[in-house]
């Protein structure tokens, strides 16, 4: 299947409170040190999880076990490095990088609510993916084992027009319907970071993506097609909790060009809040910033009452505003993440930020993924990863974070 980034589509960068952060000639960040007694939880271990069988990139492991490393700290627990059978962890806080799947699986880990974990837990596979996000087509497709057709009710308003499909016959018909009304965004369920996707403006164009696509995958996991945007502005709406500490935000995505010159995501800029979307709302915000947290609540919600045995403690949506084939605009939530994402090196500052200070209840917080040599690190920065990836080549991975002022 011919991969188009959804970001090359969904990424231009425009600041949530009116601002450019390019702009931006406030403090970019202070240097700021977690108490040497963190006592969040009892004392225990953080261990990093890559899950059998993981096809994640070598930058999302070291990414991951650098984030467990700063959970650690945060905790005052000791890092015990990353999983393995046959070693005993005792009392275990555990980062996966990809969500968990199977209530039984993650119970045999000791994970049994959102407080031993960051990341999440999804039921059954589909769940874990982007498939839950449209609808079938019709009564007569096929659906796998817990489905659920009211998660897609309550979601038809904070959604885009599409649907989902679990066999490419009913892709096919899908993707026909919304063809009648304009370009069609066909999304592989496995895909990150904008991968596995292709833009079908007919049905010869529909029919050359469709038939480079694994049928047993879209029978496993699913398939989604969706009303192609352009003009677009991506938002990063979430919602993180770490033990006592809950944090809840809103930011934009930016793009950047990768080693082989291409336009993928370049990190996250974040107003993160200290509390719930409630907190969050209250604050001075942009209407097209308002209405992305309004979509992305509804969804969150709809999927947490509606999927049993669901849990997460990182929860992120990707939520896009922009303009369809027919002059419409439209703004919707595209995926969720409840796993580690591109926004988590900021949403980990953000964390130790609000725990090493418990005046500051704002902070500005920023990812960032820059190709090539010779990259230049803030000094206030956190580094996530840095070095040589076989896949994308030379990388740097950092977060920065500092109180927030607003203009």
């Amino acid at each position: 299947m011919a991969a188009t980034s959804n970001l090359g589509a969904y990424g231009h960068h425009r600041s949530i409170d009116g601002t450019d952060p390019r702009q931006d000639t406030r403090p970019q960040g202070r240097q700021f040190a977690l108490p040497s007694s963190c006592s969040l939880l009892a004392e225990g271990c953080v261990v990093s999880y890559g899950g059998d069988g993981s096809n994640r990139a070598d930058h999302d492991r070291k990414s991951c076990e650098a984030v467990a490393r700063r959970l650690a700290e945060l905790k005052g627990f000791h890092y015990a490095g990353v999983y393995d059978q046959l070693r005993q962890f005792g009392r275990a806080y555990w980062v996966p990088v990809d969500t968990l799947v199977g209530v039984d699986p993650a119970r045999a880990l000791g994970i049994e609510t959102e407080h031993d974990l960051f990341g999440g837990v999804a039921p059954q596979p589909f769940i874990a993916t982007k498939s839950i996000t449209h609808p079938l087509v019709d009564d007569d497709a096929a659906r796998p084992e817990g489905w659920s057709t009211e998660f897609a009710r309550r979601t038809s308003s904070a959604v885009l027009p599409g649907f989902s499909a679990f066999n490419l016959r009913d892709a096919r018909r899908a993707a026909l319907r919304l063809l009648e009304q304009g370009s069609v965004r066909v999304k592989r369920a496995a895909g990150i970071g904008g991968s596995g996707q292709a833009v079908a403006g007919n049905c010869a164009g529909l029919d050359a993506v469709l038939g480079a696509v694994d049928a047993d995958e879209v029978a496993d996991l699913g398939i989604s097609l969706e009303r192609q945007l352009g003009q677009c502005t991506t938002y990063s709406v979430g919602q993180v909790r770490v033990g006592d500490l809950l944090a809840t935000y809103c930011g934009t995505q930016r793009l950047t060009k990768n080693n082989q010159g291409n336009q993928v995501y370049g990190g996250s800029d974040l107003i993160v809040v200290r509390g719930d979307f409630d907190a969050l709302l209250a604050l001075k915000l942009s209407p097209a910033a308002r209405r992305a947290i309004r979509k992305a609540r509804t969804y969150d919600t709809a999927a947490f009452e509606c999927f049993t045995g669901l849990l997460a403690s990182r929860r992120n949506y990707d939520v896009a505003e922009g303009v369809d084939d027919a002059g419409r605009r439209r703004c919707g939530v595209l995926e969720q993440s409840w796993r580690l994402g591109g926004a988590s090196a900021a949403e980990m500052e953000a964390l130790c930020l609000f725990h090493a200070d418990p005046t500051v209840s704002v902070v500005r917080a920023s990812s960032h993924e820059c190709y090539g040599h010779d990259v230049r690190i803030p000094d206030t920065a956190r580094v996530y990863f840095e070095g040589l990836d076989p896949r994308v080549g030379p990388l740097t991975k950092y977060g920065v974070a500092h109180a927030y002022v607003h203009a």
